[in-house]
């Protein structure tokens, strides 16, 4: 099972922030995964690649697997003093129709990529160059910045970072994702009629209990 087209635009338009929140404050990779281009957002399933540091051969690989649509989440080991993604394999990528990719390390080629209107997250840039050399895997479960992602996981990114969706949550995901977002327009609506946030959260017996009137 996997999301269609209209649920993945649904949850890029919903965001990141709002869909962790919704979905229990699970799935969010940490902070250190930075977007090249804050502007952009990408959603899609995860086609998985561990590769070892300083070597991109799984990537080439990978690529020959991955279908329109795909988000490449390459797990890099964290290192940062290569860069096994730069934008002639964002040109492949585009070619291929892919989401995105995410990069447990780093990439380089910043600015191509950034007018290439890819969208990346990654740790950090490197000029320096990667080998083809050692194996490695695809579509295996890689674990990094604190999340287990699996081949197929939906991979929402945007300005506020990236967080993973199970396939067979999606509906119940947006659903209460819509929820919270209604939630949040009803809050709106009250500060603008004077309420203060203590109220609306109701927060005045824990504060009391710390002594603030």
């Amino acid at each position: 099972m996997s999301a269609n087209k209209q649920q993945l635009e649904r949850l890029k338009a919903l965001g990141t922030a709002t869909v962790h929140e919704a979905q229990g404050q699970k799935g969010a990779l940490d902070s250190g995964l930075k977007p090249l281009d804050p502007t952009l957002r990408m959603a899609g399933p995860a086609v998985t690649v561990d590769i070892r540091p300083s070597d991109n051969l799984m990537i080439h690989y990978a690529l020959t697997k991955a279908k329109p649509g795909d988000v490449l989440v390459v797990d890099a080991k964290g290192f940062l003093e290569a860069g096994p993604w730069g934008d002639v394999l964002t040109l492949a990528a585009l070619e291929l129709g892919l989401a995105g990719l995410v990069v447990n390390g780093s990439v380089r080629d910043g600015n191509a990529i950034i007018e290439m209107g890819f969208p990346v997250f990654c740790r950090g840039l490197s000029i320096k160059g990667t080998g083809k050399n050692q194996p490695g895997k695809v579509n295996v479960p890689v674990h990094f910045g604190g999340v287990q992602i699996n081949p197929g996981d939906i991979i929402v990114g945007d300005r506020d970072g990236l967080v993973v969706v199970s396939p067979i949550e999606v509906d119940s995901v947006i659903d209460k994702s819509v929820e919270r977002e209604h939630k949040e327009e009803g809050m709106r609506v009250a500060l603008k009629e004077g309420k203060t946030m203590v109220e609306l959260l109701n927060l005045s017996e824990t504060l009391h209990r710390f002594g603030l009137q």
